[in-house]
């Protein structure tokens, strides 16, 4: 008997938990509590939106639910005040709404063990439903569906959705679950849909709006595609086909069937990303999608961006993280994914050019600065989460993957990520699931691995030393030691090189210590050069042969100079080898010659730096039309139409010669591009914006190209755009303004454009005086914007300077911050890097 009641004792004991205490967000430690305490989740919800955008949306929820504790109050989260609740109704009684620091607190006594239920009827809340003039579209990712409704805003709390909504009489909607039945009256229809698939919140999802229809069919289902374009041409049937591709493959490789029930998109005029993956109505920015005279980058783009969202159906959606720290597995496997599709698509070299192009550039963007964060960081509370987001992420995570790949074998890799999406399908999983189930498929110590590449920020400096005698290689030394911090090292896999006048001997590098001896290199011939991690498979700073110089770049394979443009801008940012106007010339002696596409758009990226924060204006001045004229002479020299547009495009981008700019506005005025290049309606419109910076008396220029449109949409980004690019400082002045208050900072993608333009090198005499504003803005633009928000309005603003003054600002307020919030902190030094290295690189 005394054995019995011990036992009892100690099981209840285990159901009693700590009072959680009411704060802002959704705090781990509330979060916990609640997956402890809360199972079977289901939400029935229905909103009545107006054609009106200024009307309220009046909503009305069910929360259906299981609880295991009732010894304190139950919070569900929730972002607006009591008075936005007219009733709420616990297990069948009425009660009064109490939100405190946002969340709707439900009193313990009213609720019971087992099944419980409570009803409401609010108004929306509109943070995150996105409303504009004639449609509107729900984001909630990470933490914003509590901005709309009562729920439980945490990602391992997945429930069922049953949705119905009314709108305005010739709508159109899309949602997650099949459209079950509509009722039709004279000015309104509802529509009521299936019940979804277990989903987290932020994954829940539904647009409505004036669209237009098409529906295709990929795996014997029907899918639907809304989107607002006046002139879709061909690449409606495009779009369809790329869904159908990139779920056909990733069927294959993952063992799994498509996973929920039904697909569809919606492509969305100025969409704040890329894609969300909502199942069954993922979103997309619709210039992501309708493409004019496209440029082979653009099309690749597109089809990295549609397998992205589309391997996220499995990875992220599927299976998700526990918790947002570890937000970065759903978007380095879509990410790592859809780079599968594109070598599936375009074969072993481009994707790894590809791969290259796209992931290194920007990973090394943020984890060369005082400011890089590792791939899986801590996360406190939901309401910061989107400060996880980043090019770490999204770029070094897959060239991390990548390397735990060849560290295993693609078949083992392949088998431990299946047995990962089986067990943990439709539920929830961590990066320590993940890895305890692929160490199942390697001898090697992944957990050790894991602490230098996922758990530690920065990279690996790689040194050589390399010995001769009569000509040939007598040894070859590797060295690495970290940029920054305490002493570590990067196990990887990478080549190294030797460039002869007409051949290259690649050698591997297993770098599995601080220090590793090239056997393969002794007895070689003296190389012209060695060109360091020519396949792109290592990550790092590696060198750049100074006797690269002589050659120019002049490598027969596509990705070895793509390798080396990188080395060398890498190089010339750390202060090795190169300078920057040295650096500049060079690639621009390139452009003649270089063929591939996208090594033009790559280099196209490093002039524009090169040019506008790495060279004084006073050399600008100097160099100006000399680099004009030789730019337009590469142009005419490429036969690819493409690449002619791609430096057409350089030229639009750095001339500041009047004569050069009176040839640009002849091109705008005319619609007449240059021989061999094609302008598409987008690039008159970039065009329009760039004469109306460089040229104070062009300022109707804007007035025309919206009087040229038939899209409204685009005619009201142009409108938003106007004092942003106004030669009168007073209107300039108005336009910052108005970005204090977060209905000014409604449509971020326009915000981002204007600020660009706003701080441009040409503009910065009179907009310097903004820049301490907007560091004092940005906890604000974290708390009210979404994910991407804070880091595109530190990159608007910062990218271009290169001053002194302008660096003050930066030291300034974080040395009058020192308990600034960290991440924040991170973020103002990644966007600030540059203009950091200038203080030293730039020079008379």
């Amino acid at each position: 008997m005394f054995f019995l009641l011990t036992a009892s004792q100690a099981a209840v004991a285990q159901q009693q938990h700590h009072s959680v205490p009411v704060t802002a967000g959704v705090s781990l430690e509330l979060a916990q509590y609640r997956y402890a305490v809360i199972r079977d989740v289901s939400y029935t919800l229905h909103f009545s939106i107006p054609e009106t955008k200024s009307e309220p949306i009046p909503a009305k929820e069910k929360i259906q639910f299981q609880l295991t504790d009732v010894s304190q109050p139950l919070q569900l989260d929730f972002k607006q005040t009591t008075a936005q609740i007219s009733s709420i109704t616990v297990n069948g009684k009425q009660t009064k709404a109490n939100v405190e620091a946002e969340h709707l607190l439900i009193p313990a006594t009213m609720l019971h063990t087992g099944k419980n239920e409570i009803a409401l009827a609010f108004t929306a809340g509109e943070g995150a439903l996105n409303r504009n003039a004639e449609f509107l579209y729900a984001l909630f990712v990470p933490d914003r569906a509590r901005f709309v409704f009562p729920c439980f805003d945490q990602p391992d709390l997945k429930a069922i959705f049953n949705l119905s909504m009314e709108v305005p009489t010739g709508w159109k909607v899309l949602a997650n679950g099949w459209m079950k039945d509509s009722v039709a009256t004279s000015s309104s229809v509802t529509y009521t849909f299936a019940a979804t698939e277990k989903l987290p919140t932020y994954l829940f999802s539904f647009t409505a709006g004036k669209y237009s229809e098409a529906v295709q069919q990929i795996k014997q289902k029907n899918a639907t595609l809304l989107y607002r374009e006046k002139d879709p041409g061909t690449n409606i049937d495009s779009v369809f086909q790329l869904h159908r591709e990139a779920v056909k493959f990733l069927e294959q490789w993952t063992g799994i069937p498509f996973p929920f029930q039904k697909m569809g998109y919606v492509a969305i005029p100025d969409f704040q990303f890329g894609g969300m993956e909502h199942p069954g109505v993922v979103h997309y920015k619709a210039s992501s999608f309708f493409l004019q005279s496209p440029t082979r980058d653009q099309l690749l783009s597109r089809t990295n961006l549609i397998s992205h969202e589309t391997a996220h159906m499995w990875f992220g959606d599927l299976v998700t993280m526990r918790w947002f720290n570890d937000v970065w597995m759903k978007e380095v496997f879509a990410n790592f994914m859809a780079d599968k599709v594109a070598e599936n698509i375009l074969g072993s070299e481009q994707f790894n050019l590809r791969f290259l192009q796209d992931h290194y550039p920007r990973a090394y963007n943020t984890d060369r600065t005082a400011g890089a964060n590792p791939i899986r960081q801590q996360l406190d509370n939901l309401r910061d989460a989107g400060t996880m987001y980043g090019d770490i992420i999204y770029h070094k995570a897959p060239v991390m993957m990548r390397q735990i790949e060849l560290l295993m074998g693609k078949d083992n890799f392949r088998k431990g990520v299946q047995e990962y999406l089986r067990k943990y399908a439709y539920g929830n999983a961590d990066w320590n699931d993940m890895i305890a189930i692929l160490a199942k498929y390697t001898k090697t110590d992944l957990r050790k691995w894991n602490k230098v590449w996922v758990n530690e920020s920065g990279r690996p400096v790689f040194d050589y030393t390399m010995k001769e005698n009569a000509g040939k290689i007598t040894s070859l030394e590797i060295a690495q030691h970290p940029e920054s911090g305490e002493p570590r090292r990067w196990p990887q896999a990478f080549d190294v090189t030797l460039v002869y006048a007409d051949h290259v001997q690649p050698l591997n590098v297993n770098m599995t210590r601080e220090k590793v001896m090239v056997a393969a290199a002794a007895g070689q011939p003296k190389p012209l050069y060695l060109l360091f991690n020519a396949s792109g498979l290592g990550y790092g700073l590696f060198p750049s042969d100074p006797a690269m110089k002589q050659d120019g770049f002049q490598l027969k394979s596509s990705l070895h100079r793509a390798s080396a443009y990188i080395n060398a801008y890498e190089n010339m940012l750390a202060g090795r080898t190169f300078q920057p106007a040295e650096l500049l010339r060079m690639f621009v002696n390139v452009l003649p010659a270089e063929q591939e596409e996208t090594n033009l758009k790559l280099l196209s990226g490093y002039i524009s730096t090169l040019f506008w924060e790495f060279i004084t204006p006073a050399t600008r001045k100097a160099y100006a039309a000399r680099l004009e004229q030789q730019v337009w002479d590469a142009m005419e020299k490429q036969p690819a139409p493409n690449n002619r547009k791609l430096l057409f495009k350089i030229c639009q981008d750095i001339y500041t010669t009047e004569d050069v700019g009176k040839r640009m506005y002849a091109i705008w005025k005319k619609q007449q591009a240059p021989a061999g290049v094609k302008l598409a309606e987008e690039d008159y419109i970039s065009m329009s914006l760039t004469l109306v910076l460089k040229s104070d008396t062009a300022n109707s220029i804007i007035a025309q190209q919206r009087d040229r449109l038939k899209d409204n949409d685009k005619k009201d980004r142009l409108n938003f755009l106007i004092p942003a690019l106004s030669a009168q400082e007073n209107d300039r002045d108005q336009f910052f303004n108005s970005l204090r208050d977060r209905q000014g900072r409604a449509k971020e993608s326009w915000v981002a454009t204007g600020l660009a333009y706003l701080h441009h090198p040409l503009r910065q005499a009179t907009s310097e005086k903004y820049l301490p504003e907007t560091l004092n803005l940005l906890e604000d633009i974290q708390r009210t914007g979404d994910i991407f928000f804070p880091v595109n309005w530190l990159n608007a603003i910062w990218n271009n300077y290169q001053d002194a003054a302008a660096w003050k600002v930066v030291s300034t307020f974080l040395e009058q911050h020192p308990d600034y919030h960290p991440k924040l902190k991170n973020k103002i030094l990644q966007a600030t890097d540059n203009l950091h290295r200038a203080q030293r690189l730039v020079q008379e």
